[in-house]
């Protein structure tokens, strides 16, 4: 019975290694407690969330409308959280778990700070994750692999450090990643890179999810500094190695056939002679 394929090995670790995370909180479904603790955790310089009080807390949603900047209801549930550009600063509170019905958080092009919250792994609806050009710091979370409908996870131009969590690679409805432009370090997970073993139609992310990381290696990134150095060199000493061993060979082998010439060859001989010779 063949091996298993490498790439069902690397699965099966994987999925040992959800089954590890821990378990996400059980949020209270309470947008009232998601949205004021949001604006508590904000500053905003510009008053763009100057309807963000208390009075409009208490019913964030009336069906489907909302009055509040940036929010979108569905269903009398907050669904949509969008404020991206408006010059945000502070941190992401992880009181956002409380809008247990968010299906798109997208604060981008602000200049918050600050990790990004475990709790964002409770927030089972979520499909798109939009928090590129910020100042956020520290890991991305494994976590976010329980945000099983995740489509979109944009994280480029923060200051993230760390590796790329390799269960990331198992969100097989995941069609847009970017990572580039942080401090990434570590080898690109191949179900990332080259998803095709893992399920047919899955996107292979190309070079442009991942550059602008200094420390981040592997496909689809060309060769980089050191490492692209050390691969060459590696290269050359073998391919160098291998023919000196053939011209050595051969070599050899002519020193012998000179010095064991005979004025008549047999056709025994032709056979022992074809034999010694190496195989091109």
């Amino acid at each position: 019975m063949a091996p298993p394929p490498m790439w069902w090995v690397d699965l099966l670790l994987l999925l040992k290694l959800v089954l590890l995370l821990p378990a996400p909180a059980l949020a209270e479904s309470n947008d009232e407690v998601c949205l004021s603790n949001i604006r508590r955790a904000l500053k905003d310089p510009s008053n763009s969330l100057w309807n963000w009080t208390h009075v409009n807390f208490a019913a964030p949603c009336n069906g489907f409308t909302s009055y509040l900047q940036g929010v979108t209801c569905n269903n009398g549930r907050v669904y949509k959280l969008s404020l991206a550009g408006l010059a945000l600063a502070g941190g992401i509170s992880p009181f956002v778990a409380n809008c247990t019905n968010l299906q798109t958080l997208d604060l981008s092009s602000n200049q918050l700070d600050g990790p990004i919250p475990l709790e964002l792994s409770a927030l089972l609806n979520l499909a798109v994750l939009n928090l590129s050009s910020n100042q956020l710091t520290g890991p991305i979370p494994p976590q976010l692999v329980l945000c099983a409908y995740l489509n979109v996870i944009d994280l480029h131009s923060n200051l993230l450090s760390g590796s790329i969590p390799d269960q990331l690679g198992l969100l097989v409805r995941l069609s847009t990643f970017d990572v580039s432009y942080n401090q990434l370090d570590g080898l690109i997970p191949v179900l990332l890179a080259n998803r095709s073993g893992l399920a047919a139609g899955l996107p292979r992310f190309n070079a442009s999810s991942f550059v602008g990381n200094r420390d981040l290696y592997g496909y689809p990134l060309p060769p980089m500094g050191g490492r692209g150095l050390s691969v060459l060199a590696i290269v050359g000493i073998g391919l160098g190695s291998g023919l000196l061993s053939l011209v050595l060979s051969f070599t050899a082998v002519c020193i012998w056939l000179r010095v064991t010439e005979q004025p008549a060859t047999m056709p025994g001989d032709e056979g022992k002679i074809s034999n010694l010779m190496p195989d091109y």
